[in-house]
């Protein structure tokens, strides 16, 4: 049997299930996300109710009346694609006409009055064999040839008038396809489990595709650090778009402003909600505080039927370029097989580990064709582990770092004394802004746990690690009821104390 598997045809053995199709063709999908099936075309364009005509003019638009009679819907339905590359036949004041394809409609000799915009089937000379679609362009009585049922009249013009207005017979339409929509891809396709049995004509949806925006480099490589798994959890859902709130809170300056079509795919730039990405199921006007991160290029079905709470497969094309956390040797060899040259900065040895790259953005990293790593010798990193039970501490040293969106962030020393056995880094008043306590060490801080003072405090969002056991302070000085342990260093802690005031301290997480 063939079915088609995230656009593409395959073969594959009666009985099979869509684990064996997505076997069998490669396609990418994480286990647990969403999966969509649509049982064939016919099902699909059951549901669809507008077409577009692309012509050598522009495009147009039709959409199905919804009183049509059934004539004339299964006549359209089962032609629309004998009117692709056909020239326009004939222009007038009042309509242009598209055709001739044969039909099975019976004419009649009736005059009847048409309104602007309706779309009409007639049948020239009486004949069947010469069916045309008229576009009627205004208010007008003509003899049409057309059947009876509706005077002929099965659609009306929802988009590209003005194309129409400028339709001559020179004219050719290049395609006529069915315009997706989310109510007709809702009313057709199934949430389904990779054991259910799929058969001949089925189309299958695994994973969503995105290209991202190249003139929005900062925005888009917070999409490529929301989808690091592969994967978007749905955090909400409504009939115009999904939201996906893992980094909400993390701002970036505006970028590049257009309009919001079905597909694309944006980042809230400013305002409540600032840091969200949205995908959009139905077109929307541009907005100053969403900027355009990238569209949808292939898999819109599973963004369709996507409810709260789901996650959907994501691959991005390009990919990330990230190069932080590598070793040099391991960015050498992966920008290589990106067709990017490798600038070594700072240590240079094979095995220094990459704590910044220029251009910082992987758009402009392509759009440049080069990329300088820094690096710093590896005992120099310091690498941490984070606890789950500090959700809002946790968050605020990851923005204050920049783990949020980078494997490898950096922390500036503000008091290191030796002898102190003690070490303190800079917060950020603004983002430490109701740090509550979370996770008050109880009898003992140890020695590497990593602290933050909260707001019961007045150096709040200060952060600190002890070097040895303290069974009276936190890491930042303060009493226990002052301090939320968010974590600990795994790795490097022995080389801390070599750092000084002022001096920045690269930190990752663990490195297994």
């Amino acid at each position: 049997m063939r079915v088609k598997v995230n656009g593409d045809e395959f073969t594959l053995p009666e009985g099979s299930n869509i684990k064996d199709a997505i076997e069998a063709s490669g396609s990418p999908y994480l286990d647990g996300c969403v999966l969509g099936v649509i049982k064939g075309k016919e099902e699909f364009e059951k549901h669809v109710n507008k077409y577009s005509f692309k012509t050598t003019k522009g495009s147009i638009i039709i959409e199905l009346l919804e009183d049509c009679p059934e004539i004339l819907l299964n006549t359209w339905k089962n032609h629309y694609r004998e009117f692709e590359g056909l020239r326009i036949r004939w222009t007038t004041t009042n309509e242009v006409s598209l055709g001739p394809v044969e039909t099975e409609l019976t004419p009649t000799k009736d005059e009847h009055e048409y309104l602007s915009w309706d779309v009409i089937l007639s049948l020239s000379g009486f004949s069947a064999d010469a069916t045309h679609i008229i576009f009627s362009k205004e208010k007008h009585k003509s003899v049409y040839g057309a059947p009876a049922e509706n005077n002929g009249v099965f659609a009306r013009v929802v988009g590209g008038k003005r194309t129409i207005m400028k339709l001559t017979d020179d004219d050719v339409v290049k395609s006529v396809k069915p315009v997706l929509e989310r109510k007709s891809i809702v009313q057709s396709a199934a949430v389904t489990k990779l054991e259910t049995l799929i058969s001949d004509g089925n189309e299958i949806f695994t994973y969503v595709l995105m290209e991202p925006e190249k003139k929005s480099p900062s925005s888009v490589d917070q999409f490529f650090a929301l989808t690091e798994r592969g994967e978007l959890d749905v955090d909400y859902e409504s009939e115009s778009f999904l939201g996906f709130y893992g980094l909400q809170g993390l701002e970036k300056d505006p970028e590049y402003i257009d309009q919001r079509r079905r597909g694309t795919v944006t980042l809230r730039n400013s305002g409540k909600g600032v840091g969200r990405i949205y995908v959009y199921r139905e077109d929307r006007v541009s907005t100053p505080t969403h900027t355009i991160v990238g569209k949808v290029t292939k898999g819109i079905q599973l963004m369709d039927i996507a409810n709260q709470g789901d996650r959907i497969t994501v691959k991005t094309v390009p990919e990330r370029i990230m190069t932080l956390a590598m070793t040099q040797k391991e960015a050498g060899e992966f920008l290589e097989s990106q067709g990017i040259k490798q600038i070594r900065n700072g240590s240079s040895d094979d095995e220094a580990v990459v704590v910044k790259q220029d251009p910082q953005f992987t758009m402009d990293i392509i759009g440049k064709s080069e990329v300088v790593t820094t690096g710093v010798p590896e005992d120099e990193m310091i690498y941490i582990e984070l606890n789950e039970e500090t959700p809002k501490s946790s968050w605020y040293f990851q923005k204050l770092t920049g783990l949020l969106d980078a494997p490898v962030g950096s922390l500036n020393v503000m008091f290191a004394f030796p002898g102190m056995k003690v070490m303190m880094f800079r917060g950020n008043s603004k983002e430490s802004k109701g740090l509550v306590p979370e996770n008050n060490p109880i009898k003992c801080v140890k020695a590497g746990e990593i602290g933050i003072t909260n707001m019961s405090r007045r150096q709040i969002g200060v952060v600190g690690v002890r070097f040895e056991d303290n069974d009276e302070f936190g890491p930042t000085g303060e009493p226990f009821q002052g301090t939320n342990i968010i974590g600990k260093v795994v790795k490097g802690l022995e080389n801390l104390e070599k750092f000084k005031e002022g001096e920045t301290v690269y930190v990752a997480r663990r490195k297994f």
